[in-house]
């Protein structure tokens, strides 16, 4: 299995760790093709969905992941729990772990509060996004769906653009994609740059980078972290960041446009492009994403449970 049980940031994976994940990942994405979407793999097992925060697709894939495997799933949604009642975090702790869970996925908005939660419980704890730190499944299934279009990941040039700051997808996608051997460049404006980006090629505008690349990512305008406005308009940052028809049509042959979701409409993904995606030739993986997340959270889970 892997050499880490808890999965809390990228670095917690070597290499070896991470190939196993994209080998076991292709015989649950293959299941999940079967008009019977099932196997006993996990029978038994109880995984808890705790999440703090909003969450559509993360939260969904794993309980998807978790049915698929036969474990039982069980959805906290701190809205409607006793946390708004006044009780503290640990004490909501005590209570799951009350009743005998085996694995527990994490969502907050502070960063550092799912280490906490791994130093405080002894059974496997996995990362699904903390404040701006990290979020280690979704650059795990963003590598894997860089794997279905590539034959390898040395050298394959990747530019990553938009809101750094805020962004813990970019912290983990930059360190997944810089361990497997690709070359990563950043791609924003100096008020959303991340603070340490010494080392990296830096642009301001995707019309730099957008005929030499061979992934394009493109990261969300995360307005809901913003204390402040950071750029002047949306006109503005269509001129320099957004990815219009005009631009997807410099790309080169064979290169790719990726995203986290959800996509702010006009503002990352003009609406011509979105209306794209169901092109046979379309470069938007998007919903590629979607599908590489179950089968990914799905080997995950089996790795460390099983």
């Amino acid at each position: 299995m892997l050499n880490k049980t808890s999965i809390l940031k990228v670095d917690d994976l070597s290499v070896e760790d991470i190939l196993k994940v994209m080998e076991t990942a292709d015989s649950f994405k293959d299941i999940s093709k079967r008009e019977i979407k099932k196997v006993p793999t996990l029978r038994g097992k109880t995984v808890v969905n705790l999440f703090f925060e909003p969450s559509t697709r993360t939260k969904t894939s794993f309980e998807v992941a978790a049915k698929r495997l036969s474990a039982d799933m069980i959805n906290f949604a701190a809205s409607s729990s006793s946390l708004k009642k006044g009780e503290s975090i640990m004490d909501t702790l005590r209570t799951i772990l009350a009743m005998q869970v085996d694995l527990i996925v994490i969502r907050h908005s502070d960063s550092g509060t799912v280490k906490l939660v791994d130093d405080f419980v002894e059974i496997p704890v996995i990362n699904a996004g903390d404040g701006k730190h990290q979020h280690p499944t979704q650059a795990l299934l963003d590598l894997y769906t860089i794997r279905t279009r590539f034959e390898k990941f040395e050298g394959l040039k990747v530019a990553i653009a938009g809101d750094f700051l805020n962004s813990r997808v970019a912290r983990s996608d930059i360190a997944i994609f810089e361990k497997m051997g690709m070359e990563v460049s950043l791609v924003a404006p100096a008020m959303l740059l991340p603070e340490d980006y010494s080392g990296f090629k830096v642009s301001h505008c995707i019309d730099d980078i957008i005929e030499e690349v061979d992934v394009l990512y493109l990261l969300r305008m995360q307005f809901e972290r913003q204390d402040r406005k950071f750029y002047p308009s949306v006109k503005e940052y269509n001129r320099f960041l957004s990815l219009d028809m005009e631009r997807l049509a410099k790309m080169k042959e064979g290169a790719v446009v990726m995203h986290p979701g959800p996509v702010n409409r006009g503002i990352e993904i003009s609406d011509e492009v979105m209306g794209k995606r169901k092109s046979p030739s379309d470069r938007v993986l998007i919903e590629e994403q979607v599908t590489s997340g179950v089968a990914v959270r799905m080997a995950l889970l089996y790795l460390v449970l099983a």
